[in-house]
């Protein structure tokens, strides 16, 4: 996206990427549909140390700006659920797009170039790769974070910013499933594969309602990955397993009706009758019929379901994780053209920053914004 627009303009462009192919990380994503942008992708759907850090660039360019290109382009693409936007085709659609676009405005695309040293000159930088040396006016480090390994994530963006003395906020995985203590893996084995739609809270009060998901390792789903880049370790997550209902009111209703029915045949009505079951096991609630149960006991176990309580071993980790939590430092950057304040010349974009935006195509979109922003000044 910055190369095209900085090509555009008439510069002399090269992209170099250390990959077989371009775009890797957006063949392999939203299932190889690639949820590009979102309808709703707002600042406040972003973190980020200075939260008015991503207006600029977000408001300059922004989602319905990239839905242009792909509508120009041919592309169908159809809606999801929270404003996502996905390809009818594949995933390859958007990167053909972006290198069409790249080829029209006279960039030049090195593929299998790694970059091997840096150097700062009086007039630009020199820089050195395993195919040859360029020597530039403006060099820009859109490098990506630590996730996806297999696909060659590397912390180079990150060396580059400490080699010229700009601040790197430290990294973690984000959009990352959890993974459960040994006792809760054990009493939620046999689980995997039963979703449930949930409130999912953090400890600071951040809530996404969304999709849990068990798995072999733990816990997934999209409200997981959103609360994990909120989530610290040692802190528990609440989760309201059923937010669309009050269970204590409930309870008392089918009482009426069917005062001999059992607690747990009640609740398997209600919930996945394998996750009852395996609450069950643990002995976390009474093996009543409803007749037996007084107003008290109704409200205990509904704060049960409306307020459960689990507290993450950890999460699966770059491997897994949608993107990379930290990075370089907003306030070393140009909120306006992400151009280091310290080394003029240098631009960080994209998510080497430590701008992480939501679940549901709003990375994408900052990284399109971004590049963007820096592709009208190099």
């Amino acid at each position: 996206m910055c190369a095209l627009n900085a090509g555009y303009r008439g510069q002399k462009v090269v992209v170099v990427d250390m990959g077989k192919k371009p775009g890797r990380k957006i063949i392999i994503s939203g299932g190889g549909r690639c949820n590009f942008t979102n309808q709703n992708a707002l600042p406040e759907n972003y973190l980020c140390k200075n939260p008015h850090f991503v207006k600029s660039a977000l408001s300059r360019y922004t989602q319905y700006d990239f839905i242009d290109m792909v509508e120009r382009h041919g592309i169908d693409y159809h809606h999801k659920t929270l404003g996502q936007l996905f390809c009818d085709n594949s995933a390859h659609d958007i990167v053909d797009m972006l290198t069409t676009e790249c080829e029209w405005a006279g960039v030049t695309i090195n593929m299998q170039s790694e970059v091997l040293k840096l150097a700062k000159t009086d007039d630009g930088f020199i820089v050195t790769t395993s195919g040859k040396d360029y020597q530039c006016k403006s060099l820009v480090v859109a490098a990506g974070g630590l996730t996806m390994p297999k696909l060659g994530a590397t912390p180079i963006g990150y060396k580059i910013a400490e080699q010229f003395g700009i601040k790197v906020l430290p990294t973690c995985a984000a959009l990352v499933p959890f993974t459960l203590h040994d006792s809760d893996k054990q009493r939620f084995d046999g689980l995997s594969g039963i979703s449930i739609d949930c409130d999912v809270s953090s400890e600071d009060g951040t809530s996404f309602r969304e999709n849990i998901l068990f798995t072999h390792r733990g816990l997934s789903g999209p409200a997981i990955l959103q609360i994990s880049s909120f989530w610290k370790a040692g802190q528990f997550v609440s989760i309201n397993l059923l937010p669309e209902i009050n269970l204590s009111e409930t309870l008392q209703q089918i009482r009426k009706e069917h005062p001999e029915r059992g607690l747990k045949t009640t609740l398997s009505h209600i919930l996945p009758k394998r996750f009852i079951e395996s609450l069950y096991n643990a002995n976390e609630l009474p093996d009543k019929p409803l007749k037996q149960l007084d107003h008290s006991e109704f409200d205990s176990i509904a704060d049960y379901f409306h307020n459960w309580q689990i507290k993450p071993n950890g999460t699966e980790g770059y491997r897994t994780a949608e993107v990379t939590l930290g990075g370089v430092d907003s306030d070393e950057l140009s909120s306006k053209t992400l151009e280091s304040k310290k080394v003029p010349g240098l631009y960080f974009i994209g998510e080497v920053t430590e701008v992480t935006g939501w679940l549901g195509g709003y990375n994408f979109q900052w990284a399109w914004s971004s590049g963007w922003a820096a592709g009208q000044v190099i």
